[in-house]
């Protein structure tokens, strides 16, 4: 028997925040999946990287704050960059001292498809056909999998995921997108909403997961919304549903 599908929206370090959103799902009963941007923002990011890494049934995505936070590993222009973004200095110097988790971040796929067609993926946005020159999931992932394999090229994912809200703005970029890569609808995280629950727009055909889960950094994390704003099963039968 197939596990329900559990979908966590943007972590950004708060550990404590998201154990509190998971405390109603045993890992053992639902397959997790984490939509990326654990990190950056708040005091554990890295926490938050291992905590998903050891949880059982869980896959995690990478988000463009993941990859920027590996492109600051070396490069000191990228690191500044990091660090005006909400990167946390000590959590930096734990990914460096942490090979094994270093190597398992840059496996991480950048999309999964569900089998009843959706699609989930960190950012409300096309960039990746910019850097994969298709709309094939499976491709786009080969894709990610070169460049964050390449240290020096992580930076490319973030400058490509980055711009916000592109599906909301811009109808026609989602309707092209799911027509591209054969989804029929798009999960992900990535811009904040300001409802109580995952945000259900254009018909159905995107459901964005970003809550403002982390109570750290910008001004979208001081107002929280319930952690069911970030975390919720996803049903496979209908558009959402937080049963």
């Amino acid at each position: 028997m197939s596990l329900p599908v559990l979908v966590v929206g943007d972590v950004h370090g708060d550990l404590e925040r998201l154990f509190a959103a998971l405390k109603p799902y045993p890992p053992e009963e639902v397959r997790t999946v984490f939509l990326g941007d654990l990190v950056d923002g708040g005091p554990f990011g890295v926490g938050a990287l291992r905590y998903a890494h050891d949880r059982a049934n869980s896959e995690v995505l990478i988000g463009n704050h993941e990859a920027l936070m590996l492109a600051a590993l070396d490069d000191p222009d990228q690191r500044h960059r990091w660090l005006n973004n909400g990167g946390e200095r000590h959590d930096l110097e734990e990914l460096r001292g942490d090979l094994p988790l270093q190597r398992w971040l840059r496996r991480r796929p950048a999309m999964l498809e569900l089998a009843d067609g959706t699609l989930l993926q960190h950012a409300d946005n096309d960039g990746y056909w910019d850097l994969a020159g298709s709309g094939s999931p499976a491709s786009i992932n080969r894709v990610f999998a070169e460049l964050l394999g390449e240290p020096g090229k992580e930076r490319e994912i973030w400058d490509a995921l980055t711009q916000r809200g592109m599906f909301r703005r811009m109808p026609g970029r989602l309707d092209r997108w799911l027509d591209r890569t054969g989804a029929g609808r798009v999960v992900h995280g990535h811009t904040p909403h300001t409802l109580g629950r995952p945000e259900v727009y254009a018909g159905g055909r995107a459901v964005n997961f970003d809550g403002g889960l982390g109570r750290y950094g910008k001004g979208r994390h001081r107002r929280l919304q319930p952690v069911e704003a970030s975390v919720g099963r996803l049903d496979l039968t209908a558009p959402w549903s937080r049963s």
